[in-house]
């Protein structure tokens, strides 16, 4: 019986041993294959307007030089900033534990390395080289994306949050929809509308994509420049103008930006003063520090604040 029994162990055993060995061989030739494919999970490859990068799927680190709105609107916190974003005075107070990353334009390349991060964002294209030998970048040219829709749909699909992108621009054109409806049912659709700044000395006219104004004003508001200058300032998207032709870009409305000067203080300009948007109580006055902005949650707030006005609310 014992001599039976050997003729079965010995050839059981060594099946089980080439089944072992077959097994350990499948997992040493699948591991690398595994470890590859989850490195290609975790990373995607956008084109962007300096051709190919690879960028994380879910960067966990990011550097923001620009759109940091419409990254806080996705809930991605970037760890770094310039000074100019953390002053924002629609999101310095989610902002507060934001590293400061130097001026825009000029960052501290040691700031940035400082922070290590995974992926970094910019609107300033000068600096890429630098900036690339640190982190993958991705660089959106300044005024390539036009509006809220543009920029929370390119973020959107960037960082893999496309429905929290839409879920938002879903209650922005109802917001923006509801200001627009009690503005049209006060002020007459062919009036028309200035966004200026007062630079002391001089005066600027803007368009719809320069901020001061002309986000909330011609994009949301659906609201035109005057006739005689509409093409020049869509275009141009701004224009230095002096006080003799200050009429010609006056337009029914006026909202302009200054630091130093209030409505009073225009109504006795006697240059200012005789533009029929200040003698009829149509010039809204208020700081670079609510106009300068024009990010989604800034154009959102600034779109509120204006229609209060336009509707005479408090």
């Amino acid at each position: 019986m014992l001599t039976q029994n050997r003729k079965f162990i010995a050839p059981l055993f060594l099946l089980i041993l080439l089944l072992l060995t077959a097994c350990g061989e499948k997992e040493k030739n699948s591991s690398p294959t595994t470890v590859q494919d989850k490195k290609e999970a975790e990373a995607k490859t956008v084109q962007t307007t300096n051709g190919e990068v690879v960028i994380p799927t879910s960067p966990q680190r990011i550097v923001a030089e620009e759109y940091i709105a419409s990254l806080l609107v996705l809930d991605v916190k970037p760890v770094g900033a310039p000074g100019l974003a953390l002053e924002n005075y629609y999101l310095k107070d989610a902002l507060k534990d934001v590293e400061e990353i130097g001026d825009y334009g000029k960052p501290s390349i040691e700031k940035i390395i400082a922070l290590k991060p995974d992926l970094i964002i910019t609107g300033n294209g000068e600096n890429y080289d630098g900036l690339s030998k640190i982190a993958p970048t991705v660089v959106i040219p300044f005024g390539e994306l036009k509006d809220a829709h543009e920029e929370l749909t390119y973020f959107g699909e960037l960082l893999g949050k496309e429905q929290e992108a839409k879920d938002w621009l879903t209650q922005y054109d109802q917001k923006i929809a509801d200001a627009k409806a009690q503005v049209d049912a006060i002020i007459p659709k062919d009036a028309s509308f200035s966004i200026m700044e007062d630079a002391g000395k001089t005066y600027y006219a803007y368009g719809d994509n320069f901020g001061r104004g002309g986000q909330p004003v011609y994009q949301a508001l659906g609201r035109k420049p005057p006739a005689k200058v509409a093409d020049e300032m869509m275009e141009k998207q701004w224009a230095e103008i002096s006080e003799e032709v200050l009429a010609d870009y006056a337009g029914d409305y006026i909202i302009l930006t200054s630091d130093d000067r209030t409505v009073e203080d225009f109504k006795k300009d006697p240059i200012w003063g005789s533009l029929p948007a200040v003698k009829n109580d149509h010039l809204y006055v208020w700081p670079e520090e609510r106009s300068w902005y024009y990010d989604p949650t800034a154009v959102l707030a600034q779109v509120e604040e204006l229609t209060n006005w336009l509707t005479n609310k408090k």
